[in-house]
């Protein structure tokens, strides 16, 4: 299994608080049968000095993990205001692919951020993964989330979906109607946030994570 978004570089961001967490974190992957992992700490262009001091920032906690081979290197990129005009932002993207996971914004949806999603695709030839789309139900009416389902993305999913009814019932509707899904833990602690494929592996049906699985593994560098 690919775990396609987690916060697991110590000192990052709000993810884990140590070396000694990310450890942990990584046996629980392990031991849940996830064989790549792709760290996804939050990126806030209003928050960084700059892009450069960001990537050495990731570096840096990379180096401090001894990160195993299996692990790649991507970003949670926060869609904001002008994010599309920032030189460089293809660095971003997960380590040897085209995909880059974007946030949309925990407010009312408006046009602009479409339109900043739709110039990252286009000006450098990135495919947008929205990040958690099911989490936006309780920001966005059904209007506007089926607008953002019109758009050439693929839809990452937490595990933790299918533990709430309302989630577990939209993104049952995005498979059953085949939109491009894949998974990720999200994961941040080892307390509420821990590792969670196991509650993906008793609610979800083999086939269907298979082919999430099969959808993103088509884009990572091969071994």
């Amino acid at each position: 299994m690919i775990d396609a978004h987690i916060h697991i570089l110590p000192g990052m961001d709000d993810g884990s608080d140590s070396v000694e967490t990310s450890r942990q974190m990584l046996d629980i992957l392990q031991k849940q049968g996830v064989a790549t992992i792709i760290a996804t700490p939050h990126f806030y262009a209003h928050r960084e000095k700059s892009l450069a001091a960001y990537l050495e920032k990731r570096e840096k906690a990379y180096a401090a993990l001894d990160a195993p081979a299996n692990m790649l290197l991507g970003a949670e990129v926060a869609i904001e205001h002008g994010i599309s005009k920032l030189e460089g932002i293809e660095q971003l993207a997960i380590q040897g692919t085209n995909l880059i996971l974007l946030e949309y914004p925990y407010t009312g949806y408006s046009p602009w951020m479409g339109e900043e999603l739709h110039e990252i695709a286009v000006t450098y030839k990135l495919q947008p993964v929205i990040a958690h789309i099911h989490r936006y139900l309780s920001f966005y009416p059904k209007d506007v989330m089926e607008q953002v389902l019109k758009t050439k993305a693929i839809f990452q999913i937490n595990n933790e979906a299918f533990g709430n009814f309302r989630e577990r019932r939209f993104v049952r509707r995005l498979i059953k109607d085949e939109y491009p899904v894949i998974f990720g833990s999200d994961s941040h602690n080892l307390k509420n946030r821990k590792p969670n494929w196991d509650l993906l592996l008793r609610k979800v049906r083999k086939p269907v994570i298979a082919e999430a699985m099969q959808r993103i593994a088509g884009y990572l560098p091969k071994a």
